[in-house]
């Protein structure tokens, strides 16, 4: 019997106990029990997590790009959204995780992850190409939307530093949404071929328009075309079945992770790295494979494509639970992690600003990951 086989009656068995089971209190518990609990939480969760990426990945072999890492990237943010919104309704006093998951996000992804896949890349295949275009594409939203949501908000004097008004919050949200929407739109639809490996010696503007030109060439037999469909609802079911354990386990993950966090008397801003930690890691492993594929297209969409959807999605979901629960919401970033985000919004561009890419990438971005890790412990 497959490990793989077991992963779904062992989360929804831990959803059950947790369902069952009364309200966790970590302080009752003890530290030995609490830290055994939370591991069994966080190895469920994980698991959970893996199988929802396999699930996603199949899918994407199924409808092909951008749907399939855009499956997975939504996929990872609702989770990333219940983990958060978890947190915040368990404890009134984390003003800041929204913005220190987001961050966090987006320093593990565009310099983390995209640093050690550039090297691992340029280790294996010297140098790498991908589709510029959708490169761009993903810098073109992100630079946007990472600065209304982490930056603007400590330039403006209607509140305090670094939060919003509700008549802001509200405006910003629609905007965000609206942006994003603007480029869903255009990804799954015009702009589609933006988003798929360049064919061998074609340059990207070489490609055929995504509209009228993706019909196979001979028509698929209507036994598989039945076929198929059934198989992309079962992979979509069990995409379902998998995420659900994390969203309904994600409260008690969340209490625990408090509980230890304030034990440890660790910075506030661990528990944003972890959450980001717990939510990215597999697809992170998704697209460092990717990378020694030499599919360094897919990579890039599962990475920018997340950093995208966590600024366009998070924002609002963690602004409308502080208008809702009356919550102060902080999403201004400190002065050095504002210069922190803007060298890395910089570097990606000139990154991504060419059809090929090398070790030097990698290495510098993950450079900046590392000066990230030290402003953690060390602000």
């Amino acid at each position: 019997m497959k490990l793989s086989t077991l992963r779904l009656p062992a989360a929804w068995a831990t959803v059950a106990a947790a369902l069952l089971a009364p309200t966790i209190d970590p302080a009752a518990l003890g530290p030995a029990l609490a830290g055994l609990l939370f591991a069994w939480l966080l190895g469920i969760i994980f698991w959970s997590a893996f199988g929802v990426v396999h699930e996603a990945e199949e899918l994407a072999e199924a409808l092909g790009e951008p749907f399939g890492t855009l499956i997975l990237t939504l996929s990872i943010v609702i989770i990333e959204v219940a983990l958060i919104a978890a947190v915040m309704l368990g404890s009134k006093d984390v003003p800041t995780l929204g913005r220190d998951t987001m961050f966090a996000v987006l320093m593990i992804v565009l310099n983390g992850v995209v640093g050690l896949g550039l090297l691992i890349g340029g280790l294996r295949h010297h140098q790498q190409s991908y589709n510029l275009q959708g490169a761009s594409a993903y810098l073109a939203i992100t630079i946007p939307l990472s600065m209304i949501a982490l930056v603007i908000p400590n330039f403006t004097t209607t509140t305090v530093r670094g939060t919003l008004s509700t008549a802001q919050s509200g405006l910003f949200s629609l905007l965000t949404v609206a942006l994003y929407g603007v480029f869903l739109w255009l990804q799954t639809g015009r702009h589609r071929s933006f988003f798929r490996p360049v064919p061998a010696g074609a340059a990207p503007a070489a490609l055929p328009p995504a509209e009228g030109a993706d019909a196979p060439a001979t028509p698929m037999p209507h036994a598989d075309a039945a076929t198929s469909k059934s198989t992309t609802g079962r992979h979509v079911v069990l995409l379902l079945a998998n995420i659900l354990p994390i969203v309904i386990l994600s409260k008690s993950l969340a209490k625990l992770l408090d509980a230890g966090i304030a034990a440890l008397g660790a910075p506030a801003a661990l528990s944003g790295v972890v959450i980001a930690m717990i939510v990215f890691t597999p697809e992170a492993i998704s697209a460092l494979r990717a990378v020694h594929a030499n599919q360094l297209t897919r990579a890039i969409n599962l990475c920018l494509g997340a950093a995208a959807s966590t600024l366009g999605l998070t924002v609002p979901a963690v602004l409308l639970i502080g208008v809702l629960t009356g919550q102060s919401v902080v999403l201004g970033l400190s002065s050095a992690n504002m210069v922190l985000l803007a060298i890395t919004l910089v570097l990606s561009t000139l990154t991504f600003s060419g059809t090929r890419t090398t070790i030097l990438e990698g290495t510098v971005h993950l450079s900046m990951f590392a000066v990230f890790l030290i402003l953690v412990f060390a602000p």
